[in-house]
């Protein structure tokens, strides 16, 4: 039965851990989130029941044991009670190259039941074992190497020049970073450096800025951080900014994540 909108918010409880390139939300949840996309490829998996996902506001809604949600593809989510695990990819590691490869990024796909199923079971084993942050990224790092037959560090395929940038800016990206920064930090003019970013990560300057920041935003709750401090520790103008970020990105209010334990626990 279609349940309205405004009478089912997405609600649950679980863990998140945050690395280069890649992030991690496991645990369980229950309702709806609003319409969202991100600059990641998302692999959504559940060790046993259906995920749904829609990406039309007039479309069906499609179960899966799991799928993936390509970069910036526009979609809300939903689940009733279940152990769910999203791993966030970034495009332009090799195992976001890899995924592309295996399932293109034309529209949401489902991965291979038994593949995705496995792979729940395994990050799950871990956490529920309460693995520190050390063996959970081992975890993480084996599920998607099972799906799609890489890791996670950057692509040796990527322009030298965009690694060197990329690299720059995670290093800064806690301040303001004009694009005229980065641009001659590897020494290129501000058009060239604007298309070589574009071509090589399939976003704009801005937005994966937007991507790094919320990120780090996280990352400042997670270790005690109110979300207004999060908010300037991040580079965002203000908490506000930072709220219609996070909603845009993850289709929930920030607030509605709270950390409950030293160990990044998270009770949405």
């Amino acid at each position: 039965m279609e349940r309205p909108s405004s009478a089912w918010a997405s609600d649950g409880s679980g863990r998140a851990y945050l690395w280069q390139g890649v992030g991690l939300w496991i645990g369980r949840s229950e309702g709806r989130t609003q319409w969202h996309d991100h600059h990641a490829h998302q692999l959504a998996l559940a060790p046993v029941g259906e995920l749904r996902f829609r990406t039309e506001a007039d479309g069906r809604w499609t179960s899966f044991a799991g799928a993936l949600v390509p970069t910036h593809c526009k979609h809300q989510f939903e689940a009733d009670a279940l152990r769910v695990a999203h791993l966030f990819v970034e495009p332009e590691s090799r195992a976001g190259r890899a995924l592309t490869e295996r399932f293109g990024t034309a529209a949401l796909v489902a991965l291979p039941p038994d593949e995705a199923r496995d792979a729940a079971r395994a990050l799950f084993t871990a956490f529920e074992a309460d693995a520190d942050s050390t063996a959970m990224q081992q975890a993480m790092t084996a599920a998607i190497h099972a799906l799609c037959g890489a890791g996670v560090e950057p692509d040796e395929a990527l322009d030298a020049r965009l690694v060197r940038a990329l690299d720059y800016i995670r290093r800064h990206i806690g301040r303001p970073l004009p694009l005229g920064e980065v641009a001659a930090s590897v020494a290129l003019s501000e058009s060239r450096f604007r298309h070589l970013f574009v071509d090589g990560t399939g976003c704009s300057f801005r937005a994966y800025l937007l991507w790094l920041r919320i990120n780090l935003a996280v990352e400042a709750v997670m270790a005690g951080a109110s979300w207004t401090a999060a908010a300037h520790q991040a580079g965002f103008a203000d908490s506000a900014h930072l709220s219609r970020t996070h909603k845009r990105m993850f289709g929930i209010e920030p607030s509605s994540m709270r950390p409950t334990a030293r160990e990044a626990h998270w009770h949405l």
